[in-house]
């Protein structure tokens, strides 16, 4: 059955335009407001102090890996010595790939791999609501050994580099994601998939979003009561059911319109509309404007960020 978190992770089309071995000395804090893209972060030596705004700090040691999804702002500092506060310092590039934070006449304490990925899919933020803000794993090390070739790849120019990009990226956020899973994640669709219930109901809303499925039969197939069930995806998702399935046909909408993959009338019947009226108003009360119009700036934008 249609795996909900590939298919997610797929469409957000990931990309990695930079990655870098940060090392640090001293006290130091390094402050971002970042904007759309995703940070990771590998502790390969030393320790360090991670604040995302809104969240407890949380300690990264040698080995752990964070990442953070969602476009947000954070702080990484040295938990000692500690910078005073409201203090901040500027990482100095020393070679392609390499920065160095801190004082340094000091010997080296720190010793990160750090960088960010973008995402191609523009309804990113849409997909993101779906997944942790903040993911933070320890000793795994499959995923420092995927950090790795990433940033191998991301500073090679090798044919084939973005392909190769792209599908390490998948591989390494499934991973992170598949890690992070469990009761402990917060509600969101990997609490959801965690859960023996919800994720026979969601596997079978992901494989066949056209059925027209109700609140009734998505509790049969997971063997619950209406009510139970319509609480229990509530509770763990975060959204109602028919308000995910209306989230996901959009976003599957989106993929295929941005492509160009078919008619207005093949999207909205492979999406379950019985025609295509029915898609437009759908899509424009969902998405805020006509497939149309979505299609036509979609084409709009990519051709202003085609390489010329």
């Amino acid at each position: 059955m249609t795996d909900p978190l590939t298919q997610i992770v797929t469409l957000l089309r990931p990309g990695a335009p930079y990655a870098k071995v940060a090392s640090a000395s001293g006290a130091w804090r390094v402050r971002r407001e970042e904007d759309g893209i995703v940070l990771y972060n590998l502790t390969l030596a030393g320790r360090s102090l991670l604040e995302v705004d809104g969240r407890p700090p949380v300690l990264l040691e040698e080995g752990d890996f964070a990442l953070i999804p969602a476009a947000r702002g954070f702080t990484i500092s040295s938990p000692d010595p500690v910078l005073p506060k409201g203090r901040f310092t500027e990482p100095v590039l020393l070679a392609p790939g390499q920065v160095r934070i801190g004082d340094p006449d000091l010997p080296v304490t720190t010793q990160q791999l750090v960088g960010h990925c973008t995402f191609g899919a523009r309804d990113a933020a849409l997909l993101l609501t779906l997944l942790p803000d903040l993911v933070v794993i320890r000793g795994e090390a499959r995923l420092a050994t995927l950090i790795q070739l990433v940033a191998d790849e991301a500073r090679a120019t090798r044919p084939g580099r973005e392909v190769v990009l792209e599908r390490l990226l998948e591989v390494l956020l499934i991973e992170a994601f598949r890690a992070s899973g469990g009761i402990a994640a917060p509600p969101g669709l990997l609490r959801g998939l965690s859960d023996p219930h919800l994720s026979i109901a969601l596997r079978a809303l992901h494989a066949n979003p056209a059925r027209p499925w109700t609140v009734a039969e998505l509790a049969r197939a997971a063997g619950l009561s209406r009510s139970a069930f319509f609480a229990r995806f509530e509770r763990e998702i975060g959204r109602a059911p028919m308000a995910y399935l209306t989230g996901w046909r959009m976003s599957l909408a989106k993929d295929r319109l941005r492509r160009g993959d078919g008619s207005l009338a093949e999207i909205g019947a492979a999406l379950g509309y019985g025609s295509a009226s029915a898609f437009n108003t759908a899509f424009a009360r969902e998405v805020g404007q006509p497939p149309g119009q979505y299609a036509l700036s979609s084409a709009r934008l990519a051709s202003e960020d085609a390489p010329v």
